[in-house]
């Protein structure tokens, strides 16, 4: 598309009553460098949100402060479309770019106040490396980088430890001509190291420091064409990054929102013919398809071993395919150059009908939202197709050299995740057992019958060191059963785990077919009379169970072994927790109407406890829990 039509769309949106795009942001962020595309980011701070998500899918608000050390106005722009492109509103407050040292490390100040949910602290050479330093005088140059580090590393501690939010430093890219001031290739050589020691540190620092995170310029900038700065922008108005720049460190900022915030995506759904292999199967035959060492069947491969390391992570994969189901089948079972085999996918769609058609069964099959999908496919129809029918899949067109397709996927994906649990890995496992109690249900008489049947057993925990990673990842990701709608903070969750003020349970689920792994958590503030749930989250793969009425349950035991009278749960409904809200009226929680901030504080009695039950349920909890091993569910 041209980018004088992504501009008229970009206009457009601005006008009285204007209709809704939700497929801009995306294109433009596929051509980010583009002036038009920066245009656009500026336009499209007058635009309503709304008109830029699909439908029932508005961006998420996210309040985002710069506090950069040099001048970087123009870098909303960019990250604006970027932010857009992912799922996010952004409301940017911007610091001046001599004060962040000061905004950072000082007293409260209107950094502080805006309430950032993420914080970008762009950061440049002149931070750490003085001007007019004598590169002769390598050991002064160490102490001057160290001081100048120490100071930095200060401020950011003491901002993250008054802020909410999430807070984003990046690597320092050195540039060349800093190292070509170095006459000596020794001398040279020994400023690398020392500026590759700097940039550890910064890495290391999102390890060491609550709330945290780090983007990896230095190492993304490998690979950009561009220079690092504009030289005459920079002598003019103290810019240090040239617009590639700022826009390679848009996306990666989209990147981490989506991490830090859960979400990132769960599937992706690929084209067969000329995505996974080269060739058409039905015209080439099995034998003829390309794949292997010689190109361009080594390009079809490396997308396979993408796809591969992707599934050992956790993101589900399945196939979407207008070709002969029995032919595929046996290319996915036979074929000896083929990396990917039918246990690999959770879903093959592969038959003659549309391509958006089998998208929705796939996410129908899984349970899983269709914004929670990448589809990739060498065709510009399927991809248009899939566009316009279903605005909430991420779509990735792997057009021109497959030689390029691996690298594509990654980079417009969007699987981003904080971190990677055991349960990650085991995933596909899952979801392919899910499949087998579908079919054990169509065997069964009644539901009642198939819930006896599944022999379910619920095993509830108080976090430790192992559940604490996949209790804070449910946190983020979980959507439908999530009482609060967002997530506490890694950071809280893991001084909620340390406080004997607090309960912090994860809970794992079982049944014939096989451990589903940790599915949920709750965050429970333990007052004398009465326990509080500040939020309960569920994997949506056991719905429909009564696995949350189980573990309900245990913790009323846990209560009123505590001495408690009640137990209390607060609520913040969002357009896609309704699953959560429900539950509580199973469970016989009174109403409340929501306060302030839109929480309804929600409270049941504990004589005589939660309404619902789950007799087909085997649970079993610590003693703090109310201990029910080998009993089930009265």
């Amino acid at each position: 598309m041209a980018d004088d039509d992504l501009l008229t769309r970009a206009r457009r949106l601005t006008a009285p009553g204007a209709a809704a795009d939700p497929g801009l942001t995306a294109r433009l962020a596929e051509r980010p460098d583009t002036p038009a595309a920066r245009e656009a980011g500026r336009i499209l701070a007058a635009v309503e949100p709304r008109l830029l998500g699909a439908p029932g899918h508005p961006p998420r608000p996210l309040r985002v402060a710069l506090a950069p050390s040099f001048t970087a106005d123009q870098l909303a722009a960019p990250l604006r479309v970027a932010l857009l492109a992912a799922g996010f509103a952004p409301e940017f407050q911007i610091a001046a770019p001599d004060q962040q040292l000061l905004r950072l490390g000082g007293a409260v100040t209107d950094l502080d106040a805006f309430g950032a949910d993420l914080t970008l602290c762009p950061v440049h050479e002149e931070v750490f490396l003085p001007r007019g330093a004598d590169p002769g005088d390598p050991d002064a140059l160490r102490g001057a980088v160290d001081e100048r580090w120490e100071r930095f590393a200060a401020a950011v501690a003491s901002y993250a430890a008054r802020t909410t939010g999430s807070v984003l430093v990046n690597t320092v890219p050195l540039p060349a001509a800093a190292l070509r001031g170095v006459v000596s290739h020794r001398g040279r050589a020994a400023l690398s190291r020392l500026w590759r020691e700097l940039n550890l540190r910064l890495l290391d620092l999102a390890e060491h420091t609550d709330r945290v995170a780090v983007v990896d310029l230095e190492t993304l900038l490998a690979e950009h064409p561009g220079p690092l700065r504009d030289g005459r922008l920079h002598a003019f108005a103290q810019m240090a990054w040239a617009p590639g720049v700022e826009s390679v460190y848009s996306a990666e900022v989209a990147a981490c929102a989506r991490a830090l915030t859960g979400r990132g995506k769960k599937c992706l759904v690929l084209d067969l013919d000329n995505t996974l292999w080269g060739g058409v199967l039905g015209d080439d035959g099995p034998e003829n398809i390309q794949l292997g060492s010689l190109y361009p069947g080594n390009a079809y491969t490396a997308v396979q071993r993408t796809a591969l390391a992707l599934r050992r992570q956790g993101v589900l994969l399945a196939v979407a395919s207008k070709n002969d189901p029995d032919l595929v089948a046996r290319v996915l079972d036979e074929h000896p150059a083929l990396l990917l085999r039918a246990a690999d996918f959770v879903a093959v769609e592969a038959g003659w009908g549309p391509k958006d058609d089998s998208i929705r069964r796939i996410a129908d099959q899984l349970n899983i939202g269709l914004d929670s999908i990448v589809f990739a496919d060498d065709s510009a129809f399927e991809c248009d197709l899939v566009r316009h029918s279903l605005p909430e899949v991420t779509v990735v067109h792997l057009a021109g050299d497959p030689a390029d397709h691996a690298a594509t996927i990654l980079a417009r994906g969007g699987f981003d995740s904080l971190t990677t649990t055991d349960t990650d890995k085991e995933r596909t496992g899952l979801y392919r057992a899910r499949a087998q109690r579908h079919r054990f249900s169509a065997g069964q008489s009644s539901p009642e019958e198939y819930l006896h049947g599944l022999g379910l057993r619920v095993t509830l925990r108080a976090a430790d060191a192992y559940t604490l990673p996949r209790i804070v990842q449910l946190g983020g990701r979980t959507n439908q059963f999530n009482l609060i709608g967002t997530s506490h903070s890694e950071a809280d969750t893991r001084r909620m785990a340390d406080s004997p003020q607090h309960a912090l349970y994860a809970f794992e689920v079982a049944d014939r077919f096989g451990d589903e792994g940790v599915v949920g958590a709750l965050w429970i503030a333990r007052e004398s009379d009465c326990w509080v749930i500040e939020n309960a989250v569920m994997s949506c793969r056991v719905f429909a169970r009564g696995v949350e009425h189980a573990v309900l349950g245990a913790v009323a035991d846990a209560a009123r072994a505590a001495g408690a009278d009640r137990l209390a749960a607060d609520l913040r409904r969002t357009p896609r927790n309704g699953p959560a809200a429900r539950f509580l009226d199973e469970a016989g929680f009174a109403p409340a109407a929501p306060d302030a901030d839109g929480t309804e504080r929600r409270v049941l009695a504990l004589d005589p406890g939660p309404a619902s039950t789950a007799p087909w349920i085997t649970v079993t909890a610590p003693a703090a829990a109310g201990s029910r091993e080998g009993h089930l569910i009265p």
